[in-house]
């Protein structure tokens, strides 16, 4: 069976549960949500070079390092994976857009 996103989610929410001396995300979630975007934002850049310059494996590595960070940060905004799920269903061809009108159509923050 393969490990899913979900999986992932179910164990960032165990680990946060766990004691700081046994678990990296507990540690991660103890210095706060800045802390936990900026690895998700070292992990990014690291993606963003390995995808231009490295092999295709340390991609695949800097990839799950990326997504982990990602969960992460969401466990430590209370956002579950199902909202971004939610999101991302409400972008999709419901409206009959190109992805190009639907990120035209966004309210600009």
């Amino acid at each position: 069976m393969p490990f899913t996103l979900h999986d992932l989610e179910q164990r960032v929410k165990e680990r946060a549960a766990a004691s700081a001396e046994v678990s990296y995300t507990r540690k991660l979630l103890d210095r706060g949500v800045a802390h936990c975007a900026k690895k998700l934002g070292e992990e990014a850049i690291e993606t963003a070079l390995a995808a231009v310059a490295e092999e295709r494996e340390r991609l695949i590595a800097e990839a799950a390092d990326l997504v982990y960070h990602l969960v992460v940060v969401l466990q430590a905004r209370g956002v579950a994976l199902a909202e971004v799920e939610a999101a991302l269903a409400a972008r999709t061809g419901q409206s009959g857009q190109s992805g190009l009108e639907e990120k035209a159509s966004r309210k600009q923050v």
